[in-house]
């Protein structure tokens, strides 16, 4: 890339490129990378400095970024519109509340559900709908206890799965769209947070690792929406949080993270069919809060991060 970046967003655009925005330190700059030349060019940079903050592919090929950190520690409020036909940036209306370590996500009718995180002094638990049509943000129901650092995923059904987060919780909820309220599921095994959620192509959700109440996780389980449970499945070689997990040619890459120590370059894939996770490749560096973004020829794209002394990282890599 053209600079280092760990906390950064990358969002995958309709062409098959790649938005690459913010992170740390201070950086309101952003860049593309370009799956035909397998190169990163600069773009227009946005309003202001941005970590931890979110990157939405809207319905009509615009990215919403949202919140984040700015600079000083401030918490954000504020969010803008990145159009990738002019390559440029442009404000939209702000949140009722600044926040970052939050989470954003594309409902099925083109809204956004922004949800929790950390204003700067605690933890949150309101919420609120970006609507692109009137590019605003409303109110919507509170969570039913504050979070950040929590994982949000969109099922099939149109709600969304809220799990974990910081300080210490095992507990699940759902936001259903039709109500705008959120209301309890079942809990999960063990407390996590700063882990991973990602949709299996049979409707259920992996959890994968991330902060335990002591300790770093080598646990997963899956989340059954039909039955509203979790469940243990196969845990992985090592334990490991900020890390990614990728769905790809039916399997989830889990690749990096921290382990006890520094950052880990190893990566292993988590089979749904047997329910068991194995060693694969291992990245070129070490990272951790990198991200992984899947391309359109199924391959993994994986930038940035801190690697094992603690330093922002320009390179990317490809799992093929």
């Amino acid at each position: 890339m053209n600079v280092g970046r760990a906390s950064h967003a990358a969002t995958s655009l309709p062409s098959g490129r790649v938005l690459i925005s913010g992170g740390y330190d201070d950086l309101a700059s952003a860049e593309l990378y370009d799956p035909v030349t397998g190169g990163f060019a600069a773009t227009g940079s946005m309003s202001e400095a941005r970590e931890s903050h979110t990157a939405t592919l809207l319905l009509d090929g615009t990215v919403l970024i949202a919140g984040g950190q700015g600079n000083h520690l401030a918490a954000l409020a504020s969010a803008e519109l990145y159009n990738p036909t002019t390559g440029t940036f442009t404000g939209t209306g702000s949140m009722t509340s600044g926040r970052y370590w939050h989470t954003a996500t594309l409902l099925l009718d083109g809204t956004v559900l922004i949800a929790g995180g950390w204003d700067g002094t605690a933890e949150l638990a309101s919420a609120e709908l970006y609507d692109p049509s009137a590019g605003r943000f409303v109110a919507t129901g509170n969570m039913t206890v504050p979070r950040q650092s929590y994982r949000a995923m969109l099922l099939p059904d149109g709600k969304v799965l809220i799990s974990g987060g910081f300080p210490g919780l095992a507990s699940a909820e759902l936001y259903d769209p039709s109500t705008g309220t959120f209301a309890t599921t079942g809990s999960m095994t063990v407390s996590r947070y700063r882990h991973t959620a990602t949709l299996l192509p049979r409707g259920n959700v992996l959890i994968v690792g991330g902060f335990g109440v002591s300790e770093i996780l080598g646990s997963a389980e899956l989340y059954d929406p039909r039955a509203g449970t979790f469940a243990a499945t196969g845990g992985m070689a090592m334990a490991r949080r900020d890390h990614t997990a990728t769905l790809a040619h039916g399997k989830v890459l889990v690749a990096g993270g921290v382990e006890i120590g520094p950052a880990v370059a190893t990566a292993e894939q988590y089979d749904p069919v047997t329910g068991t996770f194995a060693a694969t490749g291992s990245m070129t560096v070490a990272r951790e809060s990198h991200t992984a973004t899947l391309l359109p020829n199924a391959s993994v794209l994986v930038t940035g991060g801190l690697d094992a002394d603690q330093v922002q990282v320009e390179s990317a890599e490809l799992y093929e």
